[in-house]
């Protein structure tokens, strides 16, 4: 049998194809990558299912059929599709994608571990769900009104789901990744300084080599994931523990 089942959210680009890729690479995995977009991968061990998560009510009917009961030592969802979003001050932000990011930051994570909980509560197997995170969630930046309060929610509803567990066999993440050098932190640096007083700042990451590589980044996710005895604090930061 396949030794654990890994479910990731947003592996079509960014930091989930990183981690999609490394799963890959390893043996006796099976992957089940959910995003807008497929990817032009021929695995047997990965199944991709194409699904916008920002729309709740096809999400809603998709749920049950996500998680496949099926044999397995260790079964994982990632948490990981998220918007930056408007890089606007609050009193400029657009409703509409206000709503988009609120669906997609917080309320998919949220219907998709409730989904995964109920799917798996009674299974053998040892269970983890990583909500990524941020250091927005715990730091208010100019212009990032939406992104800072979905991730401070998402950190806070990991936190509870962690406090509702007791002594059970699931574990929980809120795992903020650091500065990543992905297709976000281009967005970031297309924004105005007038709606986003940081931006200098963030050109210099760029600039100066600053920004850590998916892969890499990845790489310490999983091993988070697959040794999570060694990790007892719900909020985990990738820059503060090393791997192997």
């Amino acid at each position: 049998m396949n030794k654990s089942l890994v479910v990731i959210t947003g592996h079509s680009k960014g930091l989930g194809k990183a981690l999609l890729e490394h799963y890959l690479s390893l043996e006796s995995v099976k992957i089940i990558g959910i995003s807008r977009s497929r990817l032009d991968i021929d695995s047997p061990n990965l199944t991709q299912v194409s699904l916008d998560l920002s729309d709740l009510d096809v999400l809603k009917n998709e749920l049950e059929g996500l998680f496949p009961e099926e044999s397995y030592e260790q079964i994982i969802l990632v948490n990981n599709a998220g918007w930056i979003g408007e890089i606007k001050p609050i009193g400029k932000m657009h409703p509409r994608e206000m709503r988009m990011q609120v669906n997609l930051n917080l309320l998919a994570p949220m219907y998709l571990s409730n989904a995964f909980i109920k799917a798996y509560k009674n299974h053998p197997a040892k269970k983890v769900v990583c909500n990524i995170s941020s250091g927005a969630a715990t730091r208010p930046v100019a212009g990032w009104g939406g992104y800072c309060s979905t991730k401070a929610a998402l950190a806070m509803f990991t936190m509870v789901a962690d406090k509702e567990s007791g002594a059970s066999d699931f574990r929980f993440f809120s795992l903020a990744p650091g500065i990543v050098d992905t297709d976000m932190q281009e967005e970031i640096r297309k924004a105005a300084e007038s709606d986003f007083p940081e931006l200098q700042k963030f050109l210099e990451f760029k600039e100066q080599g600053e920004l850590v590589k998916a892969e890499e980044v990845a790489r310490k996710i999983e091993y988070l994931l697959s040794n999570p005895e060694e990790f007892q604090d719900v909020q985990q930061d990738v820059r503060k523990y090393e791997a192997p």
